[in-house]
C-alpha cells in the first residue's frame, strides 16, 4: 500500500460558504464519546445551534483537506483540551443527525450531519477544559444520560448503536 499523497492544508470555510453548504449538503463530522476511568461519559452544554441548550458529546466538522486522524486530534484538543490519537479510540459507527434549525438562525432549512462516532477512554481527566462552544462540561453515568431530558437524543444514540 502506498503512502497518501500530500494534500493542500486544511481550511475553514468562510461564513457565507458554510451557510451554502449547510443549506445544500450534509456536513461530515466526528463526535467523541469520551469515558473516564469510572465509565462516565463527558457531555457539554451547547451554546450554539443546532442543539443549543442541550447536553451533547464533544464533536465537530471535518475541514476540507483534513485527514481523519488530524480532525480527530484537533476536535479533541479544541473541545476538551485532551490529546490523543485516533488509534487510541474505537470507531462506533456512522450516524446521521437531522436538525430542523441551523447555526445561522435562518428559516427554511435545517442541518444534516453524517457523523463518525469514536469512543475514547481517558484515565486522567485533570487536563479537561471547556471551549467557547460549551458553557459547562459534565461527566454522566449512562443511566443518567439516557434518562435526562436535558441530553439531546442524538447524543443518546451513541449508546444505542448506529
Amino acid at each position: 500500500m502506498s503512502e497518501l499523497p500530500p494534500s493542500p492544508p486544511p481550511s475553514y470555510l468562510r461564513h457565507d460558504e458554510l451557510r451554502g453548504v449547510v443549506r445544500l449538503a450534509p456536513l461530515v463530522a466526528i463526535d467523541l464519546i469520551i469515558r473516564n476511568a469510572q465509565g462516565e461519559i463527558l457531555l457539554g452544554l451547547r451554546n450554539n445551534e443546532p442543539a443549543k441548550g442541550c447536553f451533547f458529546v464533544p464533536g465537530g466538522m471535518i475541514l476540507k483537506n483534513e485527514r481523519l486522524s488530524d480532525a480527530f486530534a484537533r476536535i479533541l484538543k479544541t473541545e476538551t483540551n485532551f490529546a490523543a490519537a485516533i488509534e487510541d479510540a474505537r470507531l462506533l459507527g456512522a450516524y446521521e443527525h437531522f436538525y430542523a434549525n441551523n447555526r445561522f438562525g435562518e428559516a427554511g432549512y435545517g442541518t444534516h450531519y453524517v457523523v463518525l462516532g469514536y469512543e475514547l477512554k481517558i484515565d486522567d481527566a485533570a487536563a479537561l477544559k471547556s471551549d467557547d462552544q460549551h458553557s459547562e462540561l459534565r461527566w454522566w453515568t449512562e443511566a443518567d444520560l439516557l434518562a435526562s431530558p436535558d441530553v439531546h437524543h442524538n447524543a443518546k444514540a451513541y449508546l444505542r448503536g448506529p
